[in-house]
């Protein structure tokens, strides 16, 4: 389940060299980064967007390809000297093409928002002729107002968008106002079935019948079950939409063979964008999949919405994914889906109220309002007795999207340290006799408090110990020493 054997007497002898050096001019920062350390090692890592990168990607990352410039793409560039870049992103992109059986592939992206933002851009222009600002009676981009994007949009062809709500568990970067992308199409949303939870694709196809959108998306942050993409597929060519995947969440369970057929969007979708950290283990970054009617776009990219390509990080993008490659990657993804499902039922046999009452990816959304207590508070109070979650809204979430009733964990860091049934079924246990023993206080109106608690004492520490016993069993990074 963990990365691939690596030195650890080199990898120390790395870090710690490494980190001498830094000392050396900035000695704060030497110390955050090893506090870090510390922190992942003693901590149970639960955040369902978040893994451990591997030492060989972590120190990839750290070298000569950060002082380059190489905006354009392979054989391409608008700087001389770029033929070792060249040979970082082209290897990158075959890993990738490989690596999920995709025509095409795009590596410069910075982040997941990024890789969408080349996405959006690349089927906008697929589509139709973009207007400049000034055509469009707007002023910079930075200052436009609600009634410039109107006018911007309408310039554009008042292109829409259709996409998972965000309390059903869809993204922000999908169409929604406080992004750009919610400012750049016109954005209607499907949800969930109000018992079950799940996705209705029959209401799906009858919301793009009626509202006709550019792109449909698919894809999500908070859903905790598998998207039948074939089907999405069919909704979106039946009324003349290109799809596109957001699969930042599950590209590792993609990449691992766990979702295949009609689960795997890579086949099914125009265009598939995704980060490259998450349960793909790699560092931070995006990527783009695409058709290849989509390629040419797709790699305008930079300069169409990316700055220049940040060279170290493609490198270790490369890294990452040839690590992916392996067999070992493909029982890695099936562990930690299986860990969720152990997860799941862990938890619902103590009694915690599950969305859609369990889970068939690497994440679970639990609803934490019949302890009385909000998402944040919950957060919280893991978070004080060495449990790292984040808070998330649940479907029709009466809290909102701040303080929200939910909280969603997942398995790949865990997974990555070698936890297994046993051990997610002991997280489940602690999990729940942290938040049978939170209570909200009072304001000073005499309400429960949506943000302050209290947690019984001595929880705290009875966790955070039981933590460290199941902890020491399976070291991060084991015989990496820091001095």
């Amino acid at each position: 389940m963990t990365h691939q054997p690596f030195d650890a007497a080199a990898a120390s002898a790395a870090y710690n060299n490494a980190l001498q050096v830094i000392a050396s001019v900035e000695p704060t920062i030497a110390g955050a980064i090893k506090a870090e350390l510390a922190d992942q090692r003693s901590s149970l890592k639960l955040i369902a967007s978040e893994n451990y990168a591997s030492p060989a990607t972590l120190l990839t990352m750290g070298n000569w390809l950060s002082d380059k410039y190489a905006e354009g793409t392979v054989g391409h560039r608008f700087y001389a000297g770029c033929q070792n870049v060249d040979t970082v992103e082209q290897t990158a992109a075959d890993h990738a093409r490989e690596l999920f059986g995709a025509p095409h592939a795009y590596v410069q992206p910075h982040s997941g928002i990024d890789a969408n933002l080349v996405a959006f851009w690349a089927i906008l222009a697929q589509r139709i002729e973009s207007p400049t600002l000034a055509e469009a009676g707007a002023k910079h981009v930075n200052d436009l107002s609600d009634e410039d994007w109107i006018k911007l949009r309408k310039a554009l062809g008042d292109q829409k968008m259709l996409g998972m709500s965000l309390d059903a568990g869809g993204h922000l970067t999908h169409g929604f106002r406080p992004n750009i992308s919610g400012k750049m199409f016109n954005q209607h949303s499907y949800g969930t079935d109000p018992e079950t939870g799940l996705l209705d694709y029959d209401e799906v196809a009858r919301k793009a019948r009626e509202f006709k959108p550019l792109i449909l998306i698919a894809g999500y942050s908070a859903y905790p079950r598998k998207v039948d993409f074939a089907k999405m597929r069919e909704i979106a060519d039946e009324v003349g939409a290109t799809l596109m995947v957001d699969m930042a969440h599950f590209a590792g369970l993609v990449a691992g063979k766990v979702f295949t057929g009609d689960f795997d969007p890579v086949p099914h979708a125009h265009v598939t964008t995704t980060t490259t950290h998450k349960s793909l283990r790699g560092p931070r970054g995006g990527m783009v999949l695409c058709q290849p009617e989509y390629a040419d776009a797709v790699d305008r990219g930079c300069p169409m919405v990316l700055g220049g390509p940040l060279s170290q990080t493609m490198a270790a993008k490369a890294v990452a994914l040839a690590e992916a490659r392996q067999p070992s990657f493909q029982t890695y993804a099936q562990a930690v889906a299986d860990n969720a499902v152990t997860l799941a039922e862990g938890l619902m046999k103590r009694g915690v109220k599950l969305v859609t009452d369990g889970t068939e990816n690497h994440l679970v959304l639990l609803d934490v309002s019949s302890y009385g207590i909000t998402g944040r508070q919950a957060e919280s109070a893991l978070l004080d007795a060495g449990i790292v979650t984040n808070r998330n809204a649940v479907p029709r979430d009466p809290n909102g999207a701040w303080y929200t009733s939910g909280v969603r964990i997942g398995t790949p860091a865990l997974t990555t340290r070698g936890f297994g049934a046993d051990e997610f079924d002991r997280v489940a246990e602690l999990i729940v006799d942290v938040l049978s023993s939170t209570t909200p206080t009072t304001t000073a109106a005499g309400a429960p408090s949506k943000a302050k608690y209290v947690l019984a004492e001595g929880v705290a520490d009875k966790t955070r110990a039981a933590s460290a016993e199941i902890l020491d069993k399976h070291p991060l990074y084991p015989g990496l020493e820091l001095s």
